[in-house]
């Protein structure tokens, strides 16, 4: 008798029973499924389907980094923050990331590295950012887009490290850019976290 294959599904997997759209904006949809838990019961899942972004680790040529000040209406202040986008619909993610990079501050690069990807919110969100690093930069002019507003500034590695660590950067997916480029920067991490 044949040997079955062995199951490759995870032991934690919460399968889907059924999906709701709640809400359906410009941006974002809101859903609710009934699942399946791991030990039969079922339960319901609300979560947020976002199209996903990019975020871009932009170094000029003297080794600063480009960041922005752009506010952010759910908490109602500015933030420090890498450029970042939407992925549009269909849209290649290293076109996205050169478009975002171009709109937000100006800047073209000759030299793009993927770094990788993070989910910033994986409790109530199907969102992912991609990481880029871009390198030999060169101003073409701003392009922003009508009803954006930012202030485009730049941090050395060691000024963008120390507004992560005193609380002047708290945007998540700037701080993972951070430190996914570490070793493309040329920077190591000791064991008490210093460079």
């Amino acid at each position: 008798m044949p040997c079955s294959p062995p199951s490759e599904r995870d032991p934690l997997e919460e399968l889907e029973l059924d999906s709701e759209r709640v809400f359906d904006g410009a941006l974002l949809e809101v859903r609710r499924d009934r699942v399946r838990l791991p030990d039969g019961a079922e339960s319901l899942r609300e979560y947020v389907r976002h199209p996903g972004a990019v975020v871009v680790l932009a170094v000029l040529p003297d080794g600063r980094l480009l960041f922005e000040r752009q506010y952010r209406y759910p908490l109602r202040r500015a933030f420090l923050e890498l450029p970042a986008g939407k992925i549009d619909a269909g849209e290649d993610l290293l076109g996205c990331a050169r478009r975002e990079l171009r709109e937000e501050t100006g800047y073209e690069a000759d030299e793009w590295q993927y770094l990788g990807v993070m989910h910033p919110c994986i409790g109530y969100s199907d969102e992912r950012i991609e990481i880029f690093l871009a390198r030999g930069l060169t101003h073409v002019g701003n392009a922003l887009d009508d009803g954006e507003f930012l202030e485009v500034l730049t941090l050395s590695v060691e000024e963008a490290l120390e507004a992560a660590q005193d609380g002047r950067l708290t945007d998540g997916k700037s701080i993972v850019a951070l430190f996914r480029g570490f070793r493309a920067l040329g920077l190591a991490v000791g064991p008490a976290g210093g460079s």
